[in-house]
Formats: C-alpha cells, sequence, structure tokens
C-alpha cells in the first residue's frame, strides 16, 4: 500500500498522511491541529471508500476559513486517487 503525504493550506494541521489500498483509505494521520478531533476522523474513515469519503467531507468549514482539516483530507484523497489514475 503506498503512502500518501499532503500539506494542508490554512489550517491548523501541518501535515496529513494515509494510505489507499483497493479504494479504501487506511491510516489516515494528521500532525498538530485538535487532536481527539482529528484522531477521531481517522478511526472513522478507516476502511471506508476513499472516493465516497472525499466526496462527504468536501466544503466542511472552519470558523469561516473556506476550508477546515476535514475538507483538506478531501482534497488530499482527490489528489491521491488522481494520482492512482495515472
Amino acid at each position: 500500500m503506498k503512502e500518501y503525504v499532503y500539506t494542508p493550506k490554512y489550517v491548523c494541521s501541518r501535515e496529513i498522511r494515509f494510505g489507499i489500498e483497493d479504494g479504501k483509505l487506511h491510516n489516515v494521520r494528521f500532525k498538530s491541529g485538535c487532536e481527539g478531533n482529528l484522531k477521531a476522523i481517522g478511526k472513522l474513515v478507516e476502511g471506508q471508500d476513499a472516493a465516497r469519503i472525499a466526496e462527504m467531507l468536501e466544503g466542511n468549514d472552519c470558523q469561516g476559513r473556506g476550508t477546515s482539516c476535514a475538507d483538506q483530507l478531501s482534497k488530499a484523497i482527490r489528489e491521491a486517487l488522481e494520482e492512482e489514475k495515472n
């Protein structure tokens, strides 16, 4: 399973790491940010369809920033899925 590393923008988290295998998300981890909430996101999305999770989290906003750690995870997943196609 390939591990992806994404640097989020405009949020407290500084790094998102995750794997995708057979279209499913695994080992989602955030560096910095709201630790309890971000660990919970990782648990909730474990083994879930990556494209579905990206769609579900897209557009989630944190404090009027126009994005959030969840939205940034959505962007990271979409980039990874696009990379897997090529």
